[in-house]
């Protein structure tokens, strides 16, 4: 049930974020002729007055399809309301109107969280929310759900520091014992951790870490919006940090980059300690989905805005076929690094390990 909820969330994330591009082009009066969620074999379709609704059999993604390069398309090449016909602003609106829409639905998203979870207020000690299979944490018998509250008689304070201190003390501690004091529900427990090496000869012991955190409810709507707004900006903030540390240490980050298994598993696990985190999960995903859209790399809406920005330098656009052919490049790199991670996070999963074992590869 927690597994079909995270996949639901993912799911809606990609249809507000093609609902930004489509009603960014139907105000406009701009021409449609496609409206797609997922990929591979058609599910469902309905065929409106002018625009074709599919829904497909992978809900991975989605597309809105206009037109202009239909060669089978009765709509005059001239036609104003063709979206290559239009001015730049025109088209820069419906390019980046999926990421608007993914950032102004994690907003909402955040405000949901609050009216119904409460007010988040930050603990002292780390939350698990994942142990990965067969990870040094799971020897020593750390459980999802669980809360670190010292390491090694450093005691954890809240979020960030808290992380920063864990994960350092983590990373400089290959094969040497860290004794932790975990809660768990009611309970205080010591535990001993052995860290073992990642690729880069970094400690680690296979676990997620959140910030610990109790709830209290709003007392009123302004207490809400005030309280959301913060949190998004905050939340906003971090990813935007997140990133850059990504790309600029690509080398040492590379394994943490996720894909929609990884993000179900997770999300997953969320659901499964608790219900309502979906929505503050929801949100995260929501602009991490907008940023990575924004970025300018082809086959991405930032990479179709340079061609904009270009085209305004230039005064006139870009050959079509050189157009094309980065886009296309672009796709099939971006394609192969999804199918890469796909199959590396779907490896990782419990199941999957355990059925190998099981069939004795």
């Amino acid at each position: 049930m927690s597994t079909l909820a995270a996949i639901t969330v993912l799911v809606i994330l990609i249809v507000v974020h093609e609902l930004g591009h489509f009603f960014a082009a139907r105000l406009q009066g701009i021409h449609v002729k496609r409206f797609s969620i997922g990929f591979g074999p058609v599910l469902a379709k309905y065929q409106g007055t002018e625009t074709e609704y599919t829904f497909c059999l992978i809900p991975l993604g989605g597309f809105v399809g206009f037109p202009d390069d239909d060669p089978e398309s009765t709509i005059a090449v001239d036609d104003s309301n063709l979206l290559r016909n239009r001015p730049i602003l025109d088209r820069a609106i419906v390019i980046s109107s999926g990421v608007i829409a993914n950032l102004v639905f994690a907003y909402f998203l955040f405000i949901g969280q609050t009216a119904t979870m409460g007010i988040q207020n930050l603990q002292p000690g780390l939350m698990i929310p994942q142990i990965d299979n067969n990870s040094a944490a799971m020897v020593a018998g750390i459980k999802e759900g669980d809360v670190i509250l010292s390491i090694d008689q450093y005691l954890l304070k809240e979020f960030p520091d808290a992380t920063t201190l864990f994960v350092e003390k983590v990373k400089n501690s290959i094969d040497k014992p860290l004794n932790l004091t975990i809660k768990r529900k009611d309970e205080i427990l010591d535990l001993t951790v052995i860290p073992n090496s990642n690729k880069e000869g970094r400690g680690k012991i296979g676990v997620g870490l959140l910030p610990n955190i109790e709830s209290s409810h709003a007392k009123n709507l302004i207490e809400i919006f005030v309280y959301s707004s913060k949190t998004y900006l905050n939340a906003f903030t971090l990813t935007i940090q997140g990133f850059w540390q990504l790309i600029s240490h690509f080398q040492e980050n590379v394994q943490q980059i996720a894909g929609p298994v990884k993000i179900v598993e997770y999300g997953a696990s969320i659901a499964q300690n608790n219900f309502g985190n979906l929505f503050q999960f929801g949100a995260l995903i929501s602009i991490n989905l907008a940023i990575i859209n924004i970025l300018p790399l082809p086959a991405l809406d930032g990479g179709q805005l340079v061609f904009l920005l270009i085209e305004g330098i230039l005064g006139k656009p870009l050959p079509t076929k050189f157009q094309e052919s980065i886009m296309q490049t672009g796709l099939v790199l971006l394609l192969g690094l999804g199918i890469f991670v796909i199959i590396r996070d779907t490896a990782s999963l419990t199941v999957v390990q355990e059925f190998v074992k099981q069939i004795g590869m």
